[in-house]
């Protein structure tokens, strides 16, 4: 069995999640909410249970496994959806809620988002419009900008406003980066990358809550293989991997870079926000919480 994900769809509109013609009678989906949403999160699956991460995977096990063998991988309930053979199929992720159109679904997730926010987006038309105005404003979105723009700017403001446990890395810029981390262990020194973030994204690449003084953070990107570096050295390697200090760097396709420290004394989690020039500095709310620890 292969699981791989994942594709990001935004509400109320389509993506490609396997590209080709298909040629099995039946394929298996899990889809969940974004965590940028404060409210329960959404969950559509059924009852095969796959192996999944957190992050960008793809994995492949022998089928009716009882567990994952990577430690970062665990079940998830997956539907069987039967395609008899066709060509091409679209799956419809819906809500209990009932929306009429595509636009119905992409305002109610506006609304929830800038409500997650803290501003009084869902009493009436007028003061949801008048929110996601100031938001414009705050956020300094060109007039033209549209639902996908506004969705993905809500999405990764909201997702600043609160440090889910573990770790996790934001691609606020414009261009696709890849994200490697690495920890200072008891044993060792241990890294492990590549996370694949598209403009927009963001990946929680350590879900456990944090017991590390710091996280060390190698960004790249195309024209920029240092975009976040610093001093600290791991070993990594060309394409996914997982090295712990007992790897020989050279050779084999692996290279020693420079880690930048993002540091999480005292937190639970913390969000590690990358634009076009780099690593960002936490938010003042962020530092604030922090102290307080």
């Amino acid at each position: 069995m292969l699981t791989r994900g994942w594709t990001r769809v935004r509400p109320g509109d389509c993506a490609i999640a396997l590209q080709g013609t298909l040629n099995q009678p039946a394929y298996f989906v899990y889809a969940r909410g974004s965590r940028a949403h404060a409210g329960p999160t959404r969950a559509w699956g059924g009852r095969i249970r796959l192996c999944a991460k957190e992050t960008n995977f793809a994995i492949d096990v022998p089928v009716g496994a009882a567990h994952c063998a990577s430690d970062d991988a665990f079940l998830v309930p997956f539907a069987s959806i039967a395609t008899g053979h066709k060509a091409s199929w679209t799956t419809t992720l819906t809500e209990p809620t009932h929306f009429v159109t595509p636009v119905a679904v992409k305002v109610a997730a506006i609304a929830r988002l800038l409500g997650d926010l803290g501003y009084n987006a869902g009493a009436t038309s007028q003061a949801l419009a008048a929110s996601l105005g100031d938001f414009r404003i705050r956020m300094r979105l060109p007039a033209n900008a549209g639902d996908a723009d506004v969705l993905d700017a809500l999405e990764t403001e909201a997702l600043k406003s609160s440090a889910p446990a573990g770790y996790t890395v934001c691609n606020d810029g414009r261009a696709e980066i890849w994200a490697a981390i690495g920890l200072h262990l008891n044993r060792g020194n241990f890294a492990r990358g590549w996370w694949d973030l598209p403009p927009g994204a963001c990946a929680r690449i350590l879900t456990q809550p944090l017991n590390v003084m710091a996280v060390y953070l190698h960004v790249t990107k195309i024209g920029n293989p240092n975009l976040v570096s610093g001093p600290a050295r791991f070993c990594t390697g060309a394409g996914s991997f997982e090295l712990s200090a007992a790897t020989q760097c050279g050779g084999q396709g692996h290279t020693a870079l420079g880690f930048a420290e993002t540091s999480t004394r005292g937190l639970s989690g913390y969000v590690a926000h990358i634009d076009n020039s780099g690593l960002l500095p936490p938010p003042p709310k962020f530092t604030q919480s922090r102290a307080a620890r």
